[in-house]
């Protein structure tokens, strides 16, 4: 339950994090409302993630790189934004960051 819980709290923020682009500067009240109540769920999941007892170094480590990597590829794929070769390689070393940061954790 606590691995469901950081994947519900990693796609609310990443909600939130694609809907901040969409509210155009919070000039647009539907998107702003989902940037709020976004970001309010995915702390709230985080905190009950570190409350069931996941290390922080872990739960944020994952919930920060998984943000980071959904919210390039989105918009990449669907915002207009572009991703370079480099920008990918960066995107991998990410998620080998948190590889080494989950396998050192098991230890």
């Amino acid at each position: 339950m606590t691995w469901v819980l950081l994947a519900c709290a990693i796609l609310a923020e990443v909600t939130a994090t694609i809907s901040l682009r969409l509210s155009d500067g919070f000039s647009k009240i539907a998107p702003s409302v989902v940037v709020v109540v976004g970001y309010v769920t995915a702390f709230t999941l985080l905190a009950l993630v570190l409350k069931r007892g996941m290390a922080i170094g872990v739960a944020y480590g994952i919930w920060a790189a998984a943000g980071v990597a959904l919210v390039a590829l989105i918009g990449a794929a669907f915002l207009g934004d572009s991703l370079t070769p480099v920008q990918y390689g960066g995107l991998v070393l990410v998620a080998a960051g948190v590889v080494a940061l989950e396998a050192g954790g098991a230890h």
